[in-house]
């Protein structure tokens, strides 16, 4: 079952563009596994110790992710400060993330995977934020 269709199923009449937030969990929870993937391949990297930013950024951006997409998936009497809040956080994470793996897209395909992941899930979380 499609995240949509489980959105479809929820018997609040919520406000939000369904498609918009079903595209905005499924792109955080993409998001957090391609960072967890990404942090895991940058361990195994004999050139470590350059990509600590870079592993540091992968997980950070994984849990804020992770966080989205449960607080997303919630419908039932939601504080939409709250979701405003995540959303930003979640485009910030995805930022720094994006922008870290970035610089080492060039010779790692792992990172270079993960920051067009990043930049989607920021563009997803995006349209929600302009939505509220």
């Amino acid at each position: 079952m499609s995240t949509a269709a489980m959105l479809d199923t929820h018997p609040s009449s919520a406000t939000l563009d369904r498609e918009a937030l079903a595209r905005a969990i499924d792109a955080c929870l993409a998001c957090l596994q391609t960072c967890t993937a990404c942090a895991d391949a940058c361990l195994a990297e004999p050139d470590v110790t350059e990509m600590v930013r870079c592993i540091r950024d992968d997980l950070d951006c994984a849990d804020v992710c992770q966080a989205t997409a449960r607080i997303l998936t919630r419908q039932t009497a939601g504080d939409p400060h709250l979701t405003r809040a995540v959303l930003e956080a979640c485009i910030q994470a995805c930022s720094t993330c994006a922008a870290s793996c970035g610089e080492h897209r060039e010779h790692h395909e792992h990172c270079r995977i993960c920051a067009d992941v990043c930049e989607a899930c920021g563009q997803a979380c995006r349209a929600v934020l302009h939505a509220l």
